[in-house]
């Protein structure tokens, strides 16, 4: 597919452009490993994903098409210019350390790159130590800023925590 990045070692990263049983399961799967609590999206909810044009889902598939990892961009206009925003980077448990997190970074900073983004924003739980020296390595840095949030709906679950 045009566009395409050959990731780790057999690896294809695309855009999400429809939804399939596959998609919904692979999320069903990843979402709990990203964040324990979180409900996975339903089949309207990630069709809603994928015909908003600001938001680009990219999945990382296996040679044999299985989905290893994801991750959403999102684009938004201020007065500022555009701006993109990176969510929900995870990588499935079986597939870590093969640099599959990278390659997924590394395409999206390509595509927020051709759509003209001014700045590439992401967040990252200090806890996270690996994920955050990828940011740093592939060229983020580390923005001195207060974020505040309101969990406006706590997930469910024992933990309890967003």
């Amino acid at each position: 597919m045009p566009g395409s990045t050959p990731p780790a070692v057999g690896f294809a990263i695309d855009r999400a452009v429809r939804v399939t049983p596959d998609l919904v399961a692979a999320f069903a799967e990843l979402v709990p490993q990203l964040s324990p609590g979180r409900t996975p999206p339903s089949l309207a909810e990630l069709q809603a994903i994928l015909d908003d044009e600001r938001a680009h889902l990219l999945v990382a598939r296996t040679p044999d098409g299985a989905i290893a990892g994801a991750i959403a961009l999102v684009f938004y206009r201020v007065p500022t210019g555009l701006r993109a925003r990176i969510e929900d980077l995870v990588v499935s448990r079986s597939h870590r350390g093969l640099g599959l997190g990278k390659a997924l970074m590394q395409r999206t900073i390509q595509v927020a790159r051709q759509q003209h983004a001014h700045v590439l924003d992401l967040t990252s739980n200090p806890s996270r130590m690996e994920a955050n020296r990828l940011y740093l390595a592939l060229g983020f840095r580390h923005w001195e800023t207060n974020v505040y949030r309101m969990v406006l709906d706590p997930p469910q679950g024992p933990a309890g925590s967003a």
